[in-house]
Protein backbone atom coordinates (compact mmCIF):
# COMPACT_ATOMS: atom_id res chain seq x y z
CA UNK A 1 0.00 0.00 0.00
CA UNK A 2 2.93 2.53 -0.60
CA UNK A 3 1.25 4.52 -3.39
CA UNK A 4 -1.72 4.62 -1.52
CA UNK A 5 0.36 5.83 1.51
CA UNK A 6 2.67 8.68 -0.18
CA UNK A 7 -0.93 10.26 -1.61
CA UNK A 8 -2.51 10.12 2.20
CA UNK A 9 0.48 12.24 2.75
CA UNK A 10 0.46 14.55 0.13
CA UNK A 11 -3.38 14.91 0.85
CA UNK A 12 -2.07 16.40 4.30
CA UNK A 13 1.27 17.90 3.62
CA UNK A 14 0.19 19.41 -0.01
CA UNK A 15 -3.11 19.62 -0.03
CA UNK A 16 -3.97 20.40 3.63
CA UNK A 17 -6.66 18.03 4.10
CA UNK A 18 -8.80 17.64 7.17
CA UNK A 19 -8.03 14.48 9.58
CA UNK A 20 -11.72 13.44 9.38
CA UNK A 21 -11.19 14.15 5.10
CA UNK A 22 -7.98 12.04 5.25
CA UNK A 23 -9.76 9.05 7.31
CA UNK A 24 -12.42 8.86 5.06
CA UNK A 25 -9.67 8.36 1.87
CA UNK A 26 -7.77 5.74 3.74
CA UNK A 27 -10.89 3.57 4.58
CA UNK A 28 -12.35 4.21 0.83
CA UNK A 29 -8.90 3.06 -0.78
CA UNK A 30 -8.21 0.20 1.56
CA UNK A 31 -11.63 -1.34 0.62
CA UNK A 32 -10.83 -0.25 -3.22
CA UNK A 33 -7.03 -2.04 -2.69
CA UNK A 34 -8.77 -5.24 -1.28
CA UNK A 35 -11.25 -5.33 -4.20
CA UNK A 36 -9.08 -5.41 -6.62
CA UNK A 37 -6.43 -8.15 -5.05
CA UNK A 38 -3.76 -5.91 -5.89
CA UNK A 39 -1.69 -6.95 -2.81
CA UNK A 40 -1.16 -10.21 -4.66
CA UNK A 41 -0.23 -8.47 -7.39
CA UNK A 42 2.37 -6.21 -6.50
CA UNK A 43 0.86 -3.47 -6.67
CA UNK A 44 0.46 -2.80 -9.96
CA UNK A 45 -2.41 -0.14 -10.37
CA UNK A 46 -1.72 -0.06 -14.31
CA UNK A 47 -3.73 -3.86 -14.48
CA UNK A 48 -6.68 -1.98 -12.84
CA UNK A 49 -9.33 -0.99 -15.46
CA UNK A 50 -12.27 1.10 -15.98
CA UNK A 51 -14.49 -2.05 -16.21
CA UNK A 52 -12.74 -3.06 -12.71
CA UNK A 53 -13.97 0.28 -11.05
CA UNK A 54 -17.69 -0.02 -12.11
CA UNK A 55 -17.73 -3.76 -10.39
CA UNK A 56 -16.58 -2.27 -7.60
CA UNK A 57 -18.73 0.56 -7.51
CA UNK A 58 -21.79 -1.36 -8.14
CA UNK A 59 -20.47 -4.21 -5.60
CA UNK A 60 -20.09 -1.09 -2.89
CA UNK A 61 -23.84 0.45 -3.71
CA UNK A 62 -25.35 -3.06 -3.18
CA UNK A 63 -23.85 -3.10 0.12
CA UNK A 64 -21.74 -6.40 -0.78
CA UNK A 65 -18.87 -5.29 0.72
CA UNK A 66 -19.95 -4.50 4.27
CA UNK A 67 -17.72 -6.22 6.70
CA UNK A 68 -19.20 -7.31 10.13
CA UNK A 69 -22.57 -8.85 8.31
CA UNK A 70 -24.20 -5.80 8.49
CA UNK A 71 -26.25 -5.28 5.20
CA UNK A 72 -28.01 -2.73 3.22
CA UNK A 73 -27.61 -0.65 0.54
CA UNK A 74 -24.93 2.54 0.30
CA UNK A 75 -26.57 6.04 -0.05
CA UNK A 76 -26.04 7.87 -3.30
CA UNK A 77 -24.32 10.24 -1.53
CA UNK A 78 -21.30 7.64 0.38
CA UNK A 79 -21.26 5.69 -3.23
CA UNK A 80 -19.91 8.93 -4.86
CA UNK A 81 -17.84 9.58 -2.29
CA UNK A 82 -16.00 6.68 -2.60
CA UNK A 83 -15.66 7.43 -6.48
CA UNK A 84 -14.12 10.67 -5.86
CA UNK A 85 -11.83 9.00 -3.98
CA UNK A 86 -10.74 6.61 -5.98
CA UNK A 87 -10.58 9.04 -9.30
CA UNK A 88 -8.57 11.28 -6.89
CA UNK A 89 -6.20 8.65 -6.24
CA UNK A 90 -5.81 7.61 -10.02
CA UNK A 91 -5.06 11.43 -10.67
CA UNK A 92 -2.33 11.26 -8.28
CA UNK A 93 -0.84 8.76 -9.78
CA UNK A 94 -1.08 10.20 -13.45
CA UNK A 95 0.73 13.47 -11.53
CA UNK A 96 3.30 11.08 -10.49
CA UNK A 97 3.51 9.55 -13.32
CA UNK A 98 3.47 5.78 -11.96
CA UNK A 99 0.28 5.28 -14.58
CA UNK A 100 -0.13 7.00 -17.85
CA UNK A 101 -3.92 6.97 -17.62
CA UNK A 102 -7.11 7.90 -14.90
CA UNK A 103 -9.17 4.68 -15.44
CA UNK A 104 -11.73 6.26 -13.11
CA UNK A 105 -11.99 9.47 -15.01
CA UNK A 106 -14.68 8.74 -17.24
CA UNK A 107 -16.87 7.02 -14.63
CA UNK A 108 -20.06 8.77 -13.54
CA UNK A 109 -21.42 8.21 -9.62
CA UNK A 110 -24.89 7.70 -8.38
CA UNK A 111 -27.03 10.78 -8.96
CA UNK A 112 -27.89 12.23 -5.64
CA UNK A 113 -31.39 13.16 -4.47
CA UNK A 114 -31.56 16.98 -4.50
CA UNK A 115 -31.85 17.89 -0.93
CA UNK A 116 -32.28 21.45 0.60
CA UNK A 117 -29.83 22.25 3.89
CA UNK A 118 -32.12 21.95 7.24
CA UNK A 119 -31.89 24.90 9.37
CA UNK A 120 -33.22 25.87 13.02
CA UNK A 121 -36.38 28.95 12.22
CA UNK A 122 -35.14 32.27 13.34
CA UNK A 123 -37.48 31.96 16.82
CA UNK A 124 -36.24 28.32 17.67
CA UNK A 125 -32.77 29.61 17.58
CA UNK A 126 -33.33 32.42 19.60
CA UNK A 127 -35.70 30.21 22.21
CA UNK A 128 -32.33 28.08 21.70
CA UNK A 129 -29.77 30.80 22.86
CA UNK A 130 -31.60 32.37 25.60
CA UNK A 131 -32.22 28.85 27.48
CA UNK A 132 -28.43 28.01 27.25
CA UNK A 133 -27.62 31.24 28.15
CA UNK A 134 -29.64 30.91 31.45
CA UNK A 135 -26.84 27.89 32.85
CA UNK A 136 -24.51 28.96 35.27
CA UNK A 137 -20.94 28.23 35.93
CA UNK A 138 -18.35 27.63 33.56
CA UNK A 139 -19.75 24.78 31.71
CA UNK A 140 -22.84 27.29 31.23
CA UNK A 141 -20.98 29.69 29.92
CA UNK A 142 -18.62 27.77 27.71
CA UNK A 143 -21.71 25.56 26.09
CA UNK A 144 -23.61 29.00 25.58
CA UNK A 145 -20.58 30.07 23.80
CA UNK A 146 -20.43 27.27 21.49
CA UNK A 147 -24.08 27.87 20.43
CA UNK A 148 -23.79 31.55 19.70
CA UNK A 149 -20.73 31.24 17.79
CA UNK A 150 -21.51 28.16 15.69
CA UNK A 151 -24.81 30.57 15.07
CA UNK A 152 -22.90 33.85 14.65
CA UNK A 153 -19.82 32.78 12.60
CA UNK A 154 -20.68 29.54 10.42
CA UNK A 155 -18.42 27.57 11.45
CA UNK A 156 -17.70 23.82 11.25
CA UNK A 157 -17.86 21.64 14.06
CA UNK A 158 -14.07 21.07 13.24
CA UNK A 159 -13.42 24.29 13.01
CA UNK A 160 -14.82 25.45 16.19
CA UNK A 161 -12.88 21.90 17.99
CA UNK A 162 -9.58 23.33 15.90
CA UNK A 163 -9.97 27.09 17.40
CA UNK A 164 -7.32 28.75 19.17
CA UNK A 165 -6.74 31.52 21.65
CA UNK A 166 -4.26 33.31 18.94
CA UNK A 167 -6.85 33.00 16.41
CA UNK A 168 -9.23 35.14 18.43
CA UNK A 169 -7.92 38.97 17.74
CA UNK A 170 -10.14 41.21 20.16
CA UNK A 171 -8.81 44.67 19.06
CA UNK A 172 -9.52 43.85 15.31
CA UNK A 173 -12.63 42.17 16.04
CA UNK A 174 -12.36 39.30 13.92
CA UNK A 175 -11.69 35.55 14.05
CA UNK A 176 -9.33 34.15 11.95
CA UNK A 177 -10.64 30.34 10.95
CA UNK A 178 -8.51 27.25 9.57
CA UNK A 179 -10.67 25.73 7.27
CA UNK A 180 -10.94 23.10 4.52
CA UNK A 181 -7.63 22.50 2.06
CA UNK A 182 -5.83 24.56 4.45
CA UNK A 183 -7.42 27.75 3.98
CA UNK A 184 -7.66 30.66 6.21
CA UNK A 185 -10.52 32.90 6.57
CA UNK A 186 -11.49 35.95 9.19
CA UNK A 187 -15.14 36.08 10.48
CA UNK A 188 -16.44 39.45 11.86
CA UNK A 189 -17.53 39.43 15.79
CA UNK A 190 -20.53 41.17 16.37
CA UNK A 191 -20.83 43.02 19.72
CA UNK A 192 -23.16 40.13 21.78
CA UNK A 193 -20.59 37.58 20.44
CA UNK A 194 -17.91 40.07 21.80
CA UNK A 195 -18.97 40.48 24.92
CA UNK A 196 -19.28 36.78 25.66
CA UNK A 197 -15.93 35.57 24.27
CA UNK A 198 -14.30 38.34 27.09
CA UNK A 199 -16.17 36.70 29.75
CA UNK A 200 -15.42 33.05 28.75
CA UNK A 201 -11.68 34.15 28.29
CA UNK A 202 -11.57 35.22 32.14
CA UNK A 203 -13.35 32.31 33.76
CA UNK A 204 -11.05 29.74 30.90
CA UNK A 205 -8.04 31.19 32.81
CA UNK A 206 -8.90 29.91 36.20
CA UNK A 207 -10.03 26.93 34.52
CA UNK A 208 -6.80 25.59 32.55
CA UNK A 209 -3.83 24.79 34.64
CA UNK A 210 -1.32 24.25 31.63
CA UNK A 211 -1.36 26.46 29.19
CA UNK A 212 -2.18 24.91 25.25
CA UNK A 213 -3.36 27.60 23.44
CA UNK A 214 -6.52 25.84 22.45
CA UNK A 215 -9.73 28.18 22.61
CA UNK A 216 -12.37 25.94 24.00
CA UNK A 217 -12.10 23.67 26.67
CA UNK A 218 -13.58 21.23 29.19
CA UNK A 219 -14.46 21.67 33.16
CA UNK A 220 -10.74 20.31 33.53
CA UNK A 221 -9.62 22.42 31.46
CA UNK A 222 -8.45 20.07 28.80
CA UNK A 223 -9.25 20.83 24.99
CA UNK A 224 -12.91 19.70 24.00
CA UNK A 225 -13.00 17.10 20.63
CA UNK A 226 -15.67 16.53 17.97
CA UNK A 227 -18.28 14.42 20.01
CA UNK A 228 -18.28 17.21 23.00
CA UNK A 229 -19.71 19.30 20.41
CA UNK A 230 -22.23 17.34 18.46
CA UNK A 231 -23.57 16.06 21.56
CA UNK A 232 -24.24 19.58 23.29
CA UNK A 233 -25.99 21.08 19.96
CA UNK A 234 -27.84 17.96 19.57
CA UNK A 235 -29.56 18.31 22.92
CA UNK A 236 -29.59 22.27 22.77
CA UNK A 237 -31.67 21.79 19.69
CA UNK A 238 -33.95 18.83 20.94
CA UNK A 239 -35.76 21.28 23.15
CA UNK A 240 -36.83 24.02 21.10
CA UNK A 241 -37.15 22.52 17.35
CA UNK A 242 -39.05 19.54 15.44
CA UNK A 243 -36.16 18.78 13.01
CA UNK A 244 -34.78 15.50 12.46
CA UNK A 245 -31.45 15.91 11.95
CA UNK A 246 -29.86 18.46 14.93
CA UNK A 247 -26.04 18.13 13.95
CA UNK A 248 -23.87 20.96 14.80
CA UNK A 249 -23.25 21.40 10.90
CA UNK A 250 -27.52 22.29 11.15
CA UNK A 251 -26.11 25.95 13.06
CA UNK A 252 -24.35 26.31 10.30
CA UNK A 253 -27.28 26.07 7.56
CA UNK A 254 -29.30 28.26 10.38
CA UNK A 255 -26.59 30.63 9.95
CA UNK A 256 -26.64 30.96 5.99
CA UNK A 257 -30.25 30.30 5.14
CA UNK A 258 -31.01 33.65 7.50
CA UNK A 259 -28.10 35.41 6.09
CA UNK A 260 -29.34 35.51 3.32
CA UNK A 261 -33.33 35.89 4.03
CA UNK A 262 -32.32 39.10 5.86
CA UNK A 263 -30.75 40.35 2.49
CA UNK A 264 -27.16 39.46 3.04
CA UNK A 265 -25.20 39.21 -0.42
CA UNK A 266 -24.39 35.85 -1.58
CA UNK A 267 -21.19 36.39 -2.33
CA UNK A 268 -20.56 37.53 0.76
CA UNK A 269 -21.99 34.33 2.74
CA UNK A 270 -19.72 32.21 0.34
CA UNK A 271 -16.47 34.43 1.75
CA UNK A 272 -18.24 34.00 5.28
CA UNK A 273 -18.81 29.91 5.19
CA UNK A 274 -15.31 29.30 3.42
CA UNK A 275 -17.12 27.76 0.43
CA UNK A 276 -14.29 27.64 -2.81
CA UNK A 277 -17.10 27.76 -5.06
CA UNK A 278 -20.02 30.12 -5.08
CA UNK A 279 -22.51 26.92 -6.25
CA UNK A 280 -21.58 25.36 -2.90
CA UNK A 281 -23.52 28.67 -1.43
CA UNK A 282 -26.45 28.77 -3.84
CA UNK A 283 -27.87 25.40 -2.52
CA UNK A 284 -29.23 28.07 0.27
CA UNK A 285 -30.91 30.40 -2.14
CA UNK A 286 -33.45 27.45 -2.53
CA UNK A 287 -34.87 27.69 0.45
CA UNK A 288 -35.04 31.49 0.15
CA UNK A 289 -37.55 30.74 -3.29
CA UNK A 290 -39.26 27.99 -1.05
CA UNK A 291 -40.28 30.65 1.39
CA UNK A 292 -41.27 33.28 -0.76
CA UNK A 293 -43.66 30.26 -2.82
CA UNK A 294 -45.02 29.79 1.06
CA UNK A 295 -45.98 33.92 1.15
CA UNK A 296 -47.32 34.06 -2.16
CA UNK A 297 -49.63 31.05 -2.06
CA UNK A 298 -50.57 32.63 1.25
CA UNK A 299 -50.96 35.99 0.47
CA UNK A 300 -51.75 36.50 -3.83
CA UNK A 301 -55.50 36.24 -4.56
CA UNK A 302 -54.44 34.29 -7.99
CA UNK A 303 -52.08 31.62 -6.16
Amino acid sequence: MMQIELFLRYLNDVKRCSENTIIAYKADLYQFYVFCGLEKNNEDFSRVTTKLIREWVVAEMRGDLRENGTKGKLSAASGKRKLSSVKAFFRFLVKEKVIETNPAEDISGPKLPKRLPVFVKEEEMENTLNDAEKESGFSGLRNFLILLMAYDTGMRRSEIVGLQVKDVDLSRRCIRVFGKGGKWREIPIMTELMQDIECYLEARRRVVEQEHGMFFVTNKGMPIYANFVYRLVTEELKEHTSLSKRSPHVLRHSFATHLLENGAPIQGIKELLGHSNLAATQVYTHNSVEKMLEIFKQAHPRA
